[in-house]
């Protein structure tokens, strides 16, 4: 049975995070390392922005978690991630600086990621990727600490554990796999397959603020006040833990409905052993990405039914710039998997007959210009539901 330790952590306090994350890695076991292993710290740097935002792992996290590894002998830690967008030494740099993460670097002694090296490693477990392109401080580790932030997301509903891995992708070869896999299901299994292969040996999870609604970076900051964590083994069981602690099902998470499917997850909390603090009540207000929305059309007569899935995508919801807010500096032209976005007259231009509805724009836009619109009498049946 899968472990998860779950540790109530009202505040970023480095002493009440410092006893969190120890007490973590005590319930789980973490076992010493030999000095010359090479352990890489991946958090979630999604994109330039400071921590209160909640789009990032927290620093006072990832120092916690370095400092744990210090006192286990680890000596080679890398803190490294490829956010949004190019994968330069450059745009990495500042992303450490903005996120707070070259201030734990500089407290710990811990060593950033200014490499934009990356090599393909093959999995052979995958289902429907089987080989990836991974940035060399993962592809080189003997231990990888996943530290991800609990965030609702616009295309996959739940950032946690399995969706943080995306991250080990570096730069634009993310939105290739966007296109690759525009179909959300097939975006979740080969999220899974990454997984798989990366096999990160420890994932904690920052949930003290968490972000909820128009995630990951256009939400809004919402206090749970817990940190969990969990081995390898249980990295799909955190995810599950989480997710239904938001409220979310495991058939609402596109990557849980895959890994019970294949075995990787139990298909409910029950069959997860939770270790620390009690699981806290569902957040039943837990705000939902505008982009989902529940699915009414199996409940009407049959030809309604078919009509509503004949209209659905047409008129589901999609990216929407506001142009008295947009600055033209391209961020969303350049994630954009499909190409579909140009800036003209300093503004960015959406081609809707093109766009995938990934939601990459809304991501990666800094200044937030980009909504999830709907039609509203979705908006009104969904709600009624």
């Amino acid at each position: 049975m899968p472990q998860v330790s779950l540790i109530k952590t009202e505040s970023y306090d480095p002493a009440e995070v410092e006893r969190a994350v120890a007490r973590h890695f005590e319930l789980l076991g973490v076992e010493a390392f030999s000095p010359d292993a090479r352990v890489t710290v991946k958090p979630n740097l999604i994109m330039r922005c400071p921590p209160e935002r909640t789009a990032t792992t927290h620093p006072a996290v990832i120092e916690a978690v370095v400092r744990q590894l210090q006192a286990r002998g680890a000596r080679r830690i890398t803190i490294a991630d490829s956010p949004g967008g190019l994968y330069t030494p450059q745009i990495l740099s500042a992303a450490y600086e903005a996120t707070g993460m070259a201030a734990v670097a500089g407290r710990t002694g811990a060593s950033l990621n200014l490499s934009a090296g990356s090599r393909n490693v093959h999995v052979a477990e995958g289902a429907l990727c089987r080989d990836f392109d991974v940035i060399d401080p993962v592809a080189d580790a003997d231990f990888v600490v996943n530290c991800c932030k609990l965030k609702t997301h616009c295309m996959t509903t739940l950032s946690c554990g399995v969706k943080n891995l995306f991250g080990c992708v570096p730069g634009l070869l993310k939105p290739q796999l966007h296109y690759r896999f525009p179909d959300g299901e097939q975006f979740a299994r080969m999220l899974v397959d990454l997984s798989v292969l990366v096999k990160p040996g420890l994932t904690v999870a920052d949930a003290v603020d968490a972000m909820e609604g128009d995630g990951p970076t256009g939400g809004r900051r919402r206090h749970v006040g817990l940190t969990a964590a969990a081995k390898y083994d249980g990295l799909y069981a955190l995810d599950l833990v989480l997710a239904g602690l938001i409220g979310l099902g495991p058939d609402r998470v596109p990557m849980l409905a895959e890994a019970v499917r294949r075995g990787l997850c139990p298909d409910g909390v029950s069959g997860v052993e939770l270790l620390g603090d009690p699981l806290p009540p569902v957040i039943e207000d837990f705000l939902m990405p505008a982009s989902k929305k529940l699915n009414f059309s199996g409940s009407l007569p049959g030809p309604l039914a078919k009509a509503v899935d004949w209209l659905e995508p047409r008129l589901a919801p999609r990216p929407k710039v506001r142009e008295r807010d947009c600055v033209g500096c391209g961020r969303c032209a350049e994630s954009c998997p499909a190409k579909t976005i140009t800036v003209t007259g300093g503004k960015a231009k959406i081609d809707y007959a093109k766009c995938i509805r990934c939601f990459c724009c809304h991501e990666m836009c800094p200044v937030r210009a980009i909504d999830i619109r709907s039609v509203p009498v979705f908006r009104f049946l969904s709600k009624g539901r």
